[in-house]
């Protein structure tokens, strides 16, 4: 097929860095290449036995069939009674839809919500789906910085001068892919005031908000401004609270008439989830949080050892992540040295550099639009951490 033969919207699409890159780092270690890999964004956790015999046991009683589009009705019920019960929200199954995954909740939101001309505010750093999301909808990304020194955290004074009549929606993610920041609570209160004087969304993207460090309970827009429902979509899902990314549930609470397009929309592409996952979301959803608490205290460990290990490395500053399980460290004082006639000019140049030199494979932090830094992943165990610590230093040791 001729390149001429594709879209314009297809042709402008990147694939997802982060896939791609778990992808050739699977395929080296395939190969017989010793790879350690910190490009995977998903918990290196099995999925709770509980939720494997939910399926094993819908399976063995035939529920193989089709389902209503927006999801069955007992998952439903799962999803409001989750979000009543940690952030004491009120929410009816009109309001809720459950999709293939958190992006494909995301993907139909925008579908439903964005046109040619709106715009639709995203803080960076940000998650690498969410400019291209926007963009398939025919909408505008435009990004807002945040800073280092103030932990990533969001400027609502700036935030608010970036506000147009095009404004559709302003996208949140806390705590953060790829940063691990959590936006405080001042943050996400002056974010309702704001949000109450505009005639646009938000768009809460909660996947993490299980994963924290700091022992307190998962915390929103909504929760701290229940008066603004009209105007927040929450987004969530159980793939990376209970280890289940490849099961693709997602789901995605607002309002009514928005949650019915997209539904309809949904019903023209994929139709429903699959059922069997539905029922293991379902045991997710309903069961008990030790595998959450330990998970969390897992990555927590791990958490304090890959920021150590980075802030001991000359030139090398790394924000303490407070959620998710992700460190991004500010590597830009290496660029433009170079090692056996290769130049490090960027985030790219480095991790080619990391792959091929120390066969480290790490995600460059300009496909979460910030080129300083590079994102690890300690989604895995803590001896592939220390190992691949090792060979980091040693690598950047060697650049002059």
């Amino acid at each position: 097929m001729s390149k001429g033969a594709l879209s314009r919207r297809a042709r402008k699409i990147k694939p997802s860095p982060t896939l791609s890159i778990d992808a050739k780092a699977k395929a080296m270690k395939s190969a017989g290449v010793d790879i350690i890999n910190f490009g995977v964004g998903e918990p290196d956790f099995d999925t709770p036995g509980y939720i494997k015999k939910a399926a094993v046991k819908a399976i063995q009683d035939g529920f193989t069939k089709y389902t209503p589009v927006g999801g069955i009705v007992e998952l439903k019920d799962a999803v409001i009674k989750r979000l009543k019960d940690d952030h004491g929200l009120s929410y009816s199954r009109q309001e809720i839809v459950i999709s293939c995954g958190g992006k494909h909740a995301l993907y139909n939101l925008a579908q439903a919500l964005f046109d040619k001309g709106d715009e639709v505010i995203i803080p960076a750093p940000y998650w690498v789906s969410y400019p291209p999301i926007v963009e398939l909808a025919g909408a505008k990304p435009v990004i807002i910085e945040t800073r280092e020194e103030d932990g990533f955290d969001l400027d609502v004074s700036a935030l608010e001068k970036m506000i147009t009549p095009r404004t559709k929606a302003i996208i949140l993610n806390s705590p953060s892919n790829p940063t691990g920041s959590v936006f405080s609570a001042k943050t996400l209160r002056q974010m309702g005031n704001l949000v109450q004087n505009h005639n646009c969304y938000v768009i809460s993207d909660d996947i993490y908000e299980k994963i924290r460090f700091d022992g307190k309970k998962p915390v929103n827009l909504l929760s701290l401004n229940p008066k603004l429902k009209e105007k927040v979509f929450i987004l969530n899902g159980v793939s990376k609270t209970y280890a289940m990314t490849g099961w693709r549930i997602g789901y995605l609470a607002g309002p009514a008439d928005i949650i019915s397009a997209l539904t309809n929309i949904q019903s023209q592409s994929t139709s429903n989830p699959t059922s069997i996952a539905q029922k293991a979301a379902v045991a997710a959803l309903n069961g008990p949080d030790s595998f959450i608490t330990k998970m969390v205290s897992v990555f927590k460990e791990r958490r304090d050892y890959i920021v150590k290990r980075l802030k001991a490395i000359p030139d090398v500053t790394c924000v303490k992540p407070q959620g998710a399980f992700y460190a991004f460290p500010n590597v830009s004082a290496y660029y433009f040295r170079g090692y056996k006639g290769r130049k490090i000019t960027n985030s790219i140049a480095l991790c080619d550099y990391l792959l091929e030199e120390a066969r480290l494979a790490v995600v460059p932090g300009v496909a979460f639009g910030d080129d300083r830094h590079i994102r690890f992943s300690f989604a895995t165990s803590m001896e592939n951490i220390a190992k691949g610590m090792d060979r980091f230093k040693e690598a950047l040791k060697k650049l002059s």
